[in-house]
């Protein structure tokens, strides 16, 4: 029976990735799922302890609470357990919360991101599968964004700390052959969704009768990617190891001198701001006030995922419109809010 560490378990992207190995454990393929979270007041608790009740109903799942910045702890844990593979989604996440509160993401994207490759590189693990994003393509204006092309201009902290995480896994893949995959996310929405993203922000806003803010004049346009294909990618990837035989280009960076390697997840449809507004609204069957605001420091005008990588690699790639996701979040929002 494999064991697989997931970090970030009682986050949104962590707690559907558990999910759906713990119910491919159920049908067909034993795992033991150890979830990590550190239940980061960062947004709201209750929701995250909902996420990980639903986890612990099924008897594969063990949780533990602790932190990847505390060194102790994480390293022994991976001594104690001894994990065949790691699924690290653990994070700080957001682009404009870096910039009131920078030490949070030292500390847990990169001193965190340290101890879990230590942690995989003593414990012999067989594949550690990181979560990248989007974000690290920051000023690149070459459209769709593409692994093998330059991600050396972030314009937030989260996005250079993601960048810094692949440039630590690439050096931990070349020095120890570890085989390490950083995945891309591009815009992730979905149920049981993150309270400080725009769906969820409008979708409470708009019930409540209260306005929405609109940046950059309801211009921008994002590759918004639905959560059961984020996690269908993060679990088949997770099955696919690099084994260090792929080629290697010194001018393409989605390759290494190691077992390594970058995927983009993202929906390759960039949908225009304006347009999953009006996709809400009809589902909430209400009109929203818009406040139109400029462009916010550390955005992005577009995102645009190029993924035929992942879908060479892994033989899938995310396909769910806009229009059924948006409707799944609203049918849960109002189920579990009583909305």
């Amino acid at each position: 029976m494999a064991k697989i560490l997931v970090t970030g378990a009682a986050g949104f992207i962590g707690y559907h990735v558990a999910g759906r190995l713990l119910d491919r454990a159920d049908s067909s393929d034993p795992v033991e799922v150890v979830g990590l979270d550190n239940l980061s007041p960062y947004y709201d608790v209750t929701l995250k302890e909902a996420r990980l009740q639903r986890l612990r109903q099924h008897d594969g799942f063990r949780f533990v609470r602790a932190a990847v910045e505390d060194r102790d702890v994480i390293a022994n844990l991976f001594r104690e357990e001894r994990f065949d593979r790691v699924i690290h989604l653990a994070a700080q996440a957001g682009v404009r919360y870096s910039l009131t509160d920078p030490e949070a993401y030292v500390d847990s994207n990169l001193v965190g991101f340290l101890n879990i490759l230590e942690g995989c590189r003593h414990g012999n693990v067989g594949h550690l599968v990181y979560a990248s994003s989007s974000s690290v393509y920051g000023a690149n204006r070459t459209i769709p964004f593409r692994e093998r092309g330059p991600a050396d201009h972030p314009v937030s902290l989260y996005a250079a700390t993601k960048r810094a995480n692949e440039l630590m896994a690439h050096s931990y893949s070349h020095l120890f052959q570890l085989p390490t995959t950083g995945l891309r996310f591009f815009t992730v929405y979905g149920p049981w969704g993150r309270p400080d993203m725009a769906l969820f922000k409008f979708t409470k806003a708009i019930l409540a009768g209260e306005p929405i803010e609109v940046f950059n004049e309801g211009r921008m346009r994002r590759d918004f990617t639905y959560i059961d294909d984020i996690a269908e990618g993060v679990v088949r990837t997770c099955d696919a190891i690099p084994d260090g035989r792929e080629t290697f280009d010194e001018n393409d960076p989605a390759t290494g001198t190691g077992p390594f390697r970058l995927f983009n997840i993202g929906n390759n449809e960039p949908i225009e701001l304006m347009r999953l507004i009006e996709v809400l609204e009809g589902y909430l069957g209400r009109t929203a006030t818009k406040t139109m605001l400029p462009m916010q420091p550390g955005d992005v005008e577009q995102t645009f995922a190029c993924v035929d990588d992942l879908g060479s690699a892994v033989g899938f790639s995310p396909k769910t419109p806009i229009e059924t996701g948006v409707q799944s979040f609203v049918e849960w929002y109002r189920a579990y809010y009583n909305a």
